[in-house]
Parts: structure tokens; sequence; C-alpha cells
């Protein structure tokens, strides 16, 4: 089974992107399920119900996020109606929306996506190991194909994670940070890593935003308001191939696509 997980979708260069070059993607790499993390697709902060159903049309089948989702106010509802648009599992149970989805690809093939989120400088909230741990237990009579897009700050973090759960899921890939890491690998008992898939937007830019409005908040400390760069436009993701019979996976690749900047 082949995965494809798209990194942070940042902004209208993200997704005009996502748009050009996805059916050549999945058509060259023969993907059979796709995943995105969308929490800063809306203008780099959040994401619409519109954007979020758009990227389905597209050919994505989950929608991952992490501490931006909250960014859009008009997604809360969608959270709680769209099963298939995540937010960090770790969340408290009385925030909108639900970390995991479970389904089955075309081929009928059950897999499940868990979201979580870190704790080391982001919100605190519940347990990211021992809820995924719940999650886990929870999924595996009913699949061993379960991915964990774990968004979150802190390289250790995602490291420890992905050790804690090797050989129970298939997949810890990190989100957050937008700089894409050289470190996939295959852990010992056949779980795939990246401590950071990296960014689909405007990579001449500090993590998305145009360097001309970030360079005087760090001189300054002053605040300022984010806007898009649109230059040098990317796609990056990571490609992995799953043994669905024992849900390890044998193979981790990035990819990196150029795309026109907008």
């Amino acid at each position: 089974m082949n995965i494809l997980f798209i990194a942070d979708i940042f902004g209208r260069p993200g997704r005009e992107a996502v748009r050009g070059h996805l059916p050549q993607i999945i058509e060259e790499e023969n993907i059979d399920l796709c995943i995105a993390n969308v929490e800063n697709a809306a203008g780099g902060n959040g994401v619409t119900p519109s954007l979020a159903y758009e990227f389905f049309r597209m050919g994505i089948h989950v929608l991952t996020s992490g501490n931006h989702i909250w960014d859009r106010k008009e997604i809360f509802e969608c959270l709680d109606d769209e099963p298939r648009l995540l937010r960090p599992a770790n969340y408290p149970n009385t925030a909108p929306g639900h970390g995991l989805f479970a389904g089955e690809t075309n081929q009928k093939i059950p897999y499940a996506i868990i979201n979580l989120q870190g704790r080391i400088f982001l919100p605190a909230i519940d347990c990211p190991f021992q809820i995924g741990q719940g999650l886990v237990d929870q999924l595996r009579p009913k699949t061993k194909v379960i991915l964990v897009d774990f968004h979150a700050e802190a390289t250790a973090e995602k490291q420890a994670l992905s050790w804690f759960l090797d050989g129970k899921v298939s997949a810890v890939l990190g989100t957050h940070t937008h700089v894409a890491t050289a470190d996939e690998r295959i852990l010992p008992k056949g779980t795939a890593y990246i401590t950071d898939v990296g960014m689909t937007g405007p990579h001449d830019s500090i993590i998305g935003v145009n360097t001309n409005i970030i360079e005087p908040k760090f001189l300054n400390q002053t605040p300022a308001r984010f806007e898009p760069a649109k230059e040098n436009v990317q796609i990056n993701a990571v490609k992995i191939k799953v043994d669905t019979e024992t849900g390890c996976s044998t193979s981790i690749k990035r990819l990196l696509r150029k795309a026109e900047s907008v």
C-alpha cells in the first residue's frame, strides 16, 4: 500500500501547488491513500470549510492539523460534522472535532489516521503518548495500517513518540516547523519516521511568511500581520510503502516538487 503525506499546506501558494501537481504525483507514485496537513491553508492561519472540501475534491482523503486549527472560528462546526478533517486527539474531549479517522481505501483496505500534538513550546494539553497509546490499542484489532501526524515543535519529543510507538503504528510523521528534515528511516520494529515533512508553499520566506514582514518583527520585537510569501513554491511530502498484513512500513522517501510562484 502506497501512502502519500503532504506537508503543511501554506496559504494560496501551497493550495495552488497541490491543485496543479497532485494528480500527477498520485499517478506516478501509484498512491492508494493521500493525507495532508492543512492547518495553515487559509492565508497561513487556519483552514475554512470551503477549503477543506476543495482539498477533498483534489483527491486528498484525510486532512490533519495542529494548534492553528482554531484560528478560523467558522471551522468549528465543520470539525464536528466532517470526520475526515482532524484536530489533534489530545485536546480535551469538549473541544470541537475528532483526532482519529478510520476508513477504507478504494481497494477496501482498512486504515486509520491519528492526529496528535506535542506539548513542548505548545499549549499544555493532554499527554500525546498516553492518548496515542489508547487510540492504537482501540484500532489494532480493526486495522494494522495506522499513520500518526505528530504536530510538535521539539525534535526530542517527536523522536520519543516514534520509538514509543515503534511496531505499533505504520508511521509517525512530524509536522509544524515547516522545515523538512533529512532523517527519514524505518525504525527497528517497522515504523516509518521523519522528524518533519516540511512545508508545501513558498520557500523564499520565513516558514512561509514574507521576509519583509518577519525581519522587522525579530529586530524590533513588535507585532506584525503575517502575509504569505509568493516565490520558490515547493511541495514537500513523503511516500510510505506499507505491508497491509503486518502494518509495517517497508520504505519511506521524501518527495519535492517545484511549483509555479504566485
